[in-house]
């Protein structure tokens, strides 16, 4: 027996079509690409902005149950059914966000999918690709030495240095620079104060960058970023300090959505990457609005499962954008329903239907809390070969209790073929589904009721509970003008609880608030539950230590 080959082989293998070709297939002129090489290219402004008129496409979110070290697939899932839907002869596009070099190197590996079901250059996607989270990472970093600066010298706003909100950020998982203390070493190295990083994904301007709807917006959005405060605790924005036109300059370039293919040549757009259990988990609003001018289907997706992803999706980006989407599909691997349901992880190659019939509540949990925005769902069985068919009928059946069609898919081996049954019956639903998409709360709802209803109708929660400090600042924010923004809840993805070995579909638990930050220039309100760390760090054994280059200057071990 043949022994499959990896991601990377399979990507390394594929047959690219020149970049311009995959763009004429979109109907984007030569003339509006601005190549990174043969395979890559960045879509002009001036394309963009010409194409406000034609009637939007359908749009489709994929998403997953709660992640387990199992895997689910669904930006596999996404991309094969972008290709599915193109085999069954419909005009489709995906858009996806860029991979962090964090998890590419820490443990959970890149985000181009797998198998025959992959956006390529998969290598150079993983690692820098057009170079946007380098922007990102620049321009968030030029914003912090221009605060330090602004206190060192006279520091004309009156910025308190203990009250300075602006932390530095870097695209790598470092737990060492989670708190740091800067300005050591006297006078000339600036004023001494605690300070900390975050990742790059988990930023404020990787926010205001999949959120802004052009230029002038990306600038105005960076000029409301509140930095700080004075020493009478009265907000500092990045439009007093007069830094948002350097900013701008450093990501006017990024701003623009990549284009690349699949291994199919099928037209894909990736486009910013926040991670879904620390920001708001979608690509750009740039890339989807784009995507759908262009095409009759768009396909994209939010990270983790759908109790962080999908929510952020629609209460966010979809409340930010004006977007309303026609159909959700959730991905589901019996694998990790099995993990769900009290299965260990060397066991989960053999049949197990009473674990399986026991993990089956986390997929009901998703199922129900999709409904509740008003988006007919189709459930994905991304489907391995040891899964049997007792097992995958199992799956149908329960779907087929809350009226949702549940349909395997072979993608990963099979590419869009794989796909073809599972691409017709997203466009049935997106068709006659009678999809009547509504957020989960409205924006006159306090911040703390709005935190408090994602708790209690997405993670099952009885309550969320803080300390007063904590919930002195939610009233504050009220009060001073930030009570119509939607939260964006931070917690661990492998749970519906805060305690990540808390499987399955919990309830009766609390979620206990840890931290509460503004990002006004994102036009939202991070809550921070329990442990989840902005900054991870790496496992015991990185995934770093099995990349290498190798004589001809091919990259292995990346996947």
């Amino acid at each position: 027996m043949t022994k499959p080959k990896s991601d990377i082989e399979i990507a390394q293998a594929a047959t690219l079509q020149p970049i311009q070709s995959v763009a004429e297939r979109l109907g984007v002129p030569t003339q509006h690409l601005i190549p990174y090489g043969h395979d890559k290219a960045k879509i002009a402004y001036d394309f963009i902005s010409a194409n406000g008129v034609k009637p939007d496409g359908k749009l489709i979110l994929v998403t997953a149950v709660s992640p387990t070290p199992a895997g689910e697939g669904k930006t596999t899932t996404t991309v094969g059914l972008g290709d599915g839907l193109n085999r069954i002869g419909k005009n489709a596009v995906i858009c996806l966000r860029e991979p962090s070099l964090g998890p590419c190197f820490g443990m959970k590996g890149g985000a181009a999918g797998g198998g025959y079901a992959q956006v390529v250059p998969m290598t150079d996607i993983n690692l820098h690709f057009t170079g946007d989270f380098h922007a990102i990472t620049a321009a968030h970093n030029l914003l912090a030495a221009l605060i330090d600066n602004h206190m060192h010298w006279e520091n004309d706003l009156n910025i308190d240095p203990r009250r300075v909100t602006w932390r530095r950020v870097l695209d790598m998982n470092d737990r060492v620079l989670r708190s740091i203390t800067t300005g050591l070493g006297g006078y000339y190295n600036g004023v001494v104060r605690e300070a900390g990083f975050d990742i790059t994904v988990a930023s404020e301007i990787m926010a205001i960058f999949c959120l802004a709807t052009g230029l002038a917006d990306l600038e105005k959005r960076l000029g409301n970023i509140v930095l700080g405060y004075t020493r009478k605790n009265e907000p500092v924005t990045v439009r007093e300090l007069g830094a948002e036109g350097a900013m701008t300059a450093l990501l006017r370039d990024a701003l623009q959505p990549n284009l690349v293919q699949t291994i199919e040549n099928n037209p894909a757009l990736m486009h910013g990457g926040p991670f879904a259990n620390i920001a708001h988990g979608c690509n750009s609003v740039m890339a989807t609005r784009t995507a759908l001018k262009l095409a009759d289907y768009v396909v994209t997706e939010a990270g983790f499962g759908a109790d962080l992803g999908a929510e952020k999706f629609f209460n966010i980006k979809c409340r930010k954008a004006g977007l309303k989407p026609s159909a959700a599909v959730l991905v589901a691997t019996v694998k990790a329903l099995k993990m769900h349901g009290g299965a260990q992880k060397d066991a989960l190659d053999r049949e197990d239907l009473a674990a399986l019939e026991e993990g089956l509540g986390n997929l009901g949990r998703h199922i129900r809390n999709l409904g509740k925005f008003g988006v007919p769902v189709v459930v994905c069985i991304n489907r391995y070969t040891s899964d049997t068919d007792a097992e995958v009928d199992l799956i149908v059946r329960y779907a087929d209790q809350f009226n949702v069609r549940a349909v395997s898919s072979t993608h990963w081996a099979d590419g869009g073929a794989g796909a073809e049954i599972l691409a017709e019956t997203v466009v049935d639903v997106c068709e006659h589904g009678g999809a009547q998409f509504r957020t989960l709360y409205s924006d006159n709802v306090s911040l703390w009721e709005k935190a408090r209803r994602v708790a209690r109708e997405i993670y099952g929660a009885d309550d969320i509970i803080a300390d007063k400090k904590i919930r002195d600042q939610f009233h504050e924010l009220d009060a001073a003008g930030y009570k119509h923004y939607p939260v964006c809840m931070a917690k661990t993805q492998y749970s519906f609880s805060t305690d990540p070995n808390l499987l399955g579909a919990p309830d009766g638990h609390v979620v206990p608030i840890r931290e509460v930050r503004l990002a006004a220039g994102a036009e939202f309100v991070v809550v921070i539950c329990g442990a989840i760390m902005t900054m991870p760090g790496l496992p015991r054994r990185p995934a770093a230590f099995d990349i290498r280059v190798s004589t001809d200057g091919r990259i292995d071990g990346l996947f």
